[in-house]
């Protein structure tokens, strides 16, 4: 047997584990969890975009307030549709008071006003 230490024993008092049992650590609740995310204002979100016709349903959570990290790589390849893509997240960022830029290959980022992107990498000094 093996005595609980921190957490566990908060959670499940000063029960002791059997040796090679396992804890589902998905149901378990504590008193200050709800608490820690009753400030939150938005969510960063991550969209595929298959086609073109998705972005409608990527430019309404950044019209919420997310920030929203979008895929492209399916429509990578369709110039007209990577132009008519880029103007409508320009107009979506200019709308929101936000900002949009690349991140990496195929990966652009959206935020919602208050959040800008910075496109200076930062890179580790040896």
């Amino acid at each position: 047997m093996m005595k609980k230490s921190g957490i566990l024993r908060r959670h499940h008092g000063n029960e002791t584990l059997e040796e090679g049992s396992f804890l589902d650590l998905g149901s378990m609740q504590f008193e200050d969890e709800a608490g820690a995310l009753s400030g939150v204002h938005g969510t960063v979100r991550l969209a595929e975009l298959l086609r073109f016709e998705d972005l409608h349903t990527v430019s309404k959570f950044a019209y919420q307030g997310d920030v929203v990290l979008v895929d492209y790589t399916s429509i990578a390849n369709d110039q007209i549709a990577m132009k008519r893509m880029s103007v409508d997240l320009k107009n979506v960022a200019r709308d929101t008071g936000g900002d949009v830029a690349g991140i990496a290959k195929n990966l652009l980022a959206i935020t919602p006003a208050g959040i800008r992107i910075d496109r200076q990498k930062i890179r580790p000094s040896f």
